[in-house]
C-alpha cells in the first residue's frame, strides 16, 4: 500500500468481524492509514473467544492485541498503532446517523450496525476517504448500495491465479532425441542438457518431447539432474495419467517433505495420497488423514442428530470411501487387506476431523490434509509448523471449490501455500487435470 502524501490522503479503514477472524493482526497491515473497529465487532468477537477452532484463536489474539495497544488509553479515542510508520486506531460506539442502515434494509442486525459506523465516519470525516473492509461479499454489496467504499482484505491474497495454476508441471518440446534416449537408458542426465539456460525450479515435473517420442521427468535440485519418472504402484493403486504419475512420485519421494495436490473432484488426489501413505507405512509411526469440518448451511454440527461420532460421520465418509476402495483391491484373505484393518484397530491409521488433530505433535507421521482449500493461511502455517522429525505432510484440494464463506480462490490456505513455498527443495506441487473416477463423473465436470 503506497504511503499517503499528506494527512488528507490518509484513509480510514473500517474493519468487519470477518477480517479479524481471518487474521487477528490485520489491524497492523494498513500502512500509515487509520483503522476503526465498530463496537459491534467487539461484541461479535466476544461470542467467538471460547473454543479450539482457528476463529476462536484469532478472536482471543485480537482482543489481547487491542488490550496491549490501548494500554492506559481510552479505546474510543484515536490511539497510535505500533511503529512510526503506522497510523491510529479507535473503537467506534454505535452512532446516530441521518441515514440508518437498519431502516434502509428493513431489519436490525449487526451487519447494519457496522454499516452505520462507516456511514457516520463518512459524514464526520468529509475530507477523508472511508473504506469498509470485509471478507463478507454480501456486506460489501450492501455497503456499495449505500455509497460506501468497500473492499476485501487484500493482505496475503494471491494476485496471479493463472501463474499459480501452472506451477509444478511444464512441457518442453524439441528435446534432442539423444537426451531422451539417455534418460530411458540411464534413468538420469545432467539438467543442463535439458533445461539449458532456463530457470531451474526445485522438484518441478516435465513432459519432455522430441520429434519421435516423449518421457516424463523430474528435476532433482539436490543432484542437479533430470530424472526419468516411471509409473509406480502404491498399494496396488496405479496412476492413470502423467499428472497422477508425477503426484505419486512426489508422495513416495523421501526427499520431499511437503506436497500439495490440486484438482477438481474425481482426479484422484486423496486416493493417491492415501495409497502412497500405505505404501510407506513402515517408514512412519502413524498415518493421519484429516479434513476441516465446514458445517452444512453454515450451521454448527450441533444441529445434526446423534452423538459426536454420528455428527462427524457425514464429513469423514469420503475419506473412508477412499480407504475402502484401496482395501477392495485385494481379497479379504490377502495380507494387504488385513493389514489395513489391523492399522485401523491399532490406531496406526487414523481418520479424524482436523480440529481433533491440530494440537497434536506431528513427529514420525505421514499426515494427509484433505479439502485444504477450506483452511486459512494461518491454519496451513499452524499445521506445518507442528511438523517434527520424519514427518511428511500432503495437502489436497481444489482452490476453485471453496465451502467456507469468507475464503476464495485467492485467499484460501492452499493457494497461499502453493504461492509462498513454490521452488523450495522440500516442497513439490502438482495439479491433476483429468478426472479418472468414471466417464459419467467426467461428463458432469466437463459439461454441467
Amino acid at each position: 500500500m503506497p504511503r499517503a502524501k499528506s494527512d488528507k490522503d490518509r484513509k480510514i479503514f473500517v474493519l468487519d468481524t470477518s477480517v479479524i477472524l481471518y487474521a487477528h493482526n490485520s489491524i497492523m497491515n494498513f500502512a500509515e492509514h487509520d483503522v476503526v473497529i465498530p463496537i459491534t465487532v467487539l461484541e461479535e468477537l466476544d461470542q467467538f473467544k471460547k473454543g479450539n477452532d482457528t476463529k476462536n484463536f484469532e478472536a482471543r489474539e485480537f482482543i489481547r492485541l487491542l488490550d496491549k495497544l490501548s494500554k492506559d488509553n481510552m479505546i474510543h479515542n484515536w490511539t497510535p498503532l505500533n511503529g512510526k510508520t503506522k497510523g491510529f486506531f479507535k473503537v467506534l460506539m454505535n452512532p446516530d446517523n441521518s441515514i440508518n442502515a437498519n431502516l434502509v434494509f428493513g431489519e436490525e442486525k449487526n451487519d447494519h450496525k457496522i454499516l452505520n459506523a462507516a456511514l457516520h465516519l463518512q459524514q464526520k470525516e468529509k475530507n477523508r476517504k472511508v473504506i469498509l473492509v470485509s471478507k463478507d461479499i454480501n456486506l460489501r454489496l450492501k455497503a456499495k448500495s449505500l455509497e460506501i467504499h468497500a473492499e476485501d482484505y487484500e493482505t496475503g491474497k494471491i494476485k496471479n491465479i493463472t501463474e499459480l495454476e501452472n506451477t509444478g508441471k511444464y512441457y518442453l518440446d524439441g528435446i534432442d532425441q539423444h537426451v531422451i534416449n539417455n534418460l530411458y537408458e540411464n534413468h538420469s542426465v545432467e539438467a543442463k542438457l535439458v533445461l539449458g539456460t532456463r530457470k531451474r525450479k526445485a522438484n518441478a515435473f516435465y513432459i519432455l518431447k522430441s520429434d519421435k517420442n516423449s518421457v516424463l521427468a523430474y528435476f532433482n535440485s539436490e543432484d542437479n539432474t533430470m530424472e526419468r519418472v516411471d509409473k509406480a504402484l502404491a498399494y496396488n493403486i496405479k496412476p492413470k495419467n502423467a499428472e497422477q504419475t508425477f503426484a505419486l512420485h512426489a508422495i513416495l519421494n523421501p526427499r520431499i517433505k511437503l506436497v500439495s495436490i490440486q484438482g477438481v473432484a474425481g482426479t484422484g488426489k486423496t486416493l493417491l495420497a492415501l495409497a502412497g501413505a500405505l505404501e510407506q507405512r513402515r517408514d512412519f509411526k502413524q498415518v493421519f488423514l484429516a479434513r476441516p469440518i465446514v458445517p452444512l448451511s453454515n450451521k454448527d454440527i450441533g444441529y445434526l442428530p446423534g452423538d459426536i461420532k454420528s455428527k462427524l460421520n457425514p464429513y469423514m465418509e469420503p475419506l473412508w470411501d477412499n480407504l475402502k476402495f484401496i482395501q477392495n483391491q485385494f481379497k479379504e484373505s490377502d495380507k494387504e487387506y488385513q493389514k489395513i484393518t489391523e492399522m485401523i484397530n491399532q490406531e496406526k491409521l487414523v481418520i479424524q476431523p482436523l480440529a481433533y488433530i491440530r494440537g497434536r505433535s506431528l513427529s514420525n507421521i505421514f499426515f494427509i490434509v484433505d479439502e485444504a482449500q477450506n483452511l486459512t493461511p494461518h491454519e496451513i502455517k499452524t499445521i506445518i509448523s507442528r511438523a517434527g522429525e520424519n514427518t511428511k505432510i500432503i495437502f489436497t484440494g481444489d482452490i476453485f471449490q471453496i465451502d467456507t464463506p469468507y475464503l476464495d480462490s485467492q485467499s484460501n490456505g492452499l493457494s497461499y501455500l502453493i504461492d509462498r513455498v513454490k521452488d523450495h527443495p522440500l516442497y513439490a506441487h502438482i495439479k491433476l487435470e483429468k478426472g479418472e473416477r468414471s466417464e459419467l463423473a467426467n461428463l458432469a465436470n466437463d459439461l454441467l
